[in-house]
């Protein structure tokens, strides 16, 4: 069953080929900078690499510009050779839980959820409208990444709003990172060799964008991201949680408008309102030089993402493992270092500080030996696991 994924992001598109009897990845790329003054497109293709500089004006350009490397670098006939066409779509509100088969209907019902996610569904829905007529006859399949979240019971999804809010506005707490998080989730009871549905972890998508996750025995019961991505943790560009008040102060005080007060919270602020820098490797540099507005970044980040731990241990009783992901996530052992230094008193998690600064790109225990809950760096892939529910899907039918 061979398997085509497209990501598609606010300025990006990733994509990435599988065949899926043996998860064999037979190509991938992404195209990064759309709508900016230089784009670059990467493409890898077996043994192959592609590196190119232009300009991508759209995103309708970037689709047009992968579909015609297929055809040139002959990867694949997209009419011919694909079982399956999958595509991650961030928001599916309440409605859309479960990986669905697109047609007009369905297609119709996602543009209304366009408000909820105003940078990534329209992108998502429009690649779903290109490869539906470049490939009529090809299963096109909608991967949502509130979906996993869905679980999570209503006294945790739930604002202390009006009722009312709910009901005709479906105000509530969705999640995002789903994918990522259900991805690393079953990766590390592999690891464990141990059914998911036995687990209680704690899962950290640590990136630009970034959220915790608390898994009790498979499901997600709670998540950090709320009604949007801007809630919880702080990240790159994003401030996470703040006083509410705070927003009608700033509007009130600096005379902003809606616009521009959504775009201080998710384009100026989170770390880049701290340091006025996004990229975490420059602040760990600008740190190791002195700088202290640095420091003071990577302290705030790190003492977030240790107090949403110490809830979601609350929450779920019992933890076997806390899991890192993303970007940071991944590769930033100073990062992890902070977040759960201090821990050991209260809940005996213990980094092994050699085995932290491994980065060999596959699945590590990182714990030491004498740690009473495992810690662990899972690389996560989002395409591979929208792969996975594409063809179990389509296997039932």
């Amino acid at each position: 069953m061979t398997i085509l994924v497209l990501n598609a992001g606010s300025s990006s598109l990733k994509w990435k080929l599988f065949e899926l009897e043996g998860e064999k990845e037979i190509a991938s790329g992404l195209i990064e900078g759309i709508g900016e003054e230089r784009s670059l497109f990467h493409l890898y293709h077996g043994a192959k690499e592609l590196e190119l500089t232009q300009t991508t004006p759209d995103h309708q350009s970037a689709f047009s510009m992968l579909f015609d490397s297929f055809e040139k670098e002959q990867i694949i006939n997209i009419k011919q050779d694909l079982d399956i066409i999958g595509h991650r779509v961030v928001h599916g509100g309440e409605r859309f839980y479960k990986p669905t088969i697109i047609n007009e209907k369905i297609l119709g019902d996602l543009r209304t959820l366009h408000l909820l996610a105003p940078l990534h569904n329209p992108v998502n829905i429009l690649g779903i409208e290109i490869t539906l007529r470049e490939a009529p006859q090809i299963p096109n399949v909608a991967v949502f990444d509130t979906a996993f979240h869905h679980s999570i019971p209503e006294y945790a999804f739930r604002y202390a709003l009006p009722t009312e809010l709910y009901k005709r506005e479906h105000i509530r707490r969705y999640g995002f990172h789903g994918t990522s998080h259900r991805f690393v989730a079953e990766e590390t009871a592999k690891t464990l060799g141990r059914p998911l549905k036995a687990l209680n972890l704690i899962t950290l998508h640590l990136g630009n964008g970034a959220s915790a996750c608390a898994v009790r025995q498979g499901e997600s019961v709670d998540t950090s991201m709320g009604f949007t991505p801007l809630e919880g943790l702080i990240m790159g560009t994003r401030s996470g949680d703040i006083d509410p008040a705070i927003v009608t102060y700033l509007m009130d005080r600096l005379n902003l408008n809606t616009a521009q007060i959504n775009d201080l919270l998710n384009r100026e602020s989170g770390l880049k309102g701290i340091c006025n820098e996004n990229d975490l490797r420059t602040i760990v540099q600008r740190t190791n030089g002195g700088d202290k507005e640095a420091r003071l970044a990577l302290e705030m980040f790190a003492y977030r993402i240790k107090k949403y731990i110490g809830s979601y241990v609350a929450v779920l009783g019992k933890v076997d493992a806390i899991v890192f992901t993303g970007g940071i996530g991944e590769h930033a052992a100073l990062i992890r270092t902070l977040v759960l230094e201090g821990l050991d008193t209260a809940f005996g998690i213990m980094l092994d500080p050699l085995l932290n600064r491994h980065e060999s790109g596959e699945t590590e225990a990182i714990h030491a030996k004498n740690s009473r809950i495992g810690v662990y760096v899972v690389p996560t892939d989002e395409e591979l696991e929208i792969a996975r529910e594409c063809g179990r899907l389509i296997s039932e039918k």
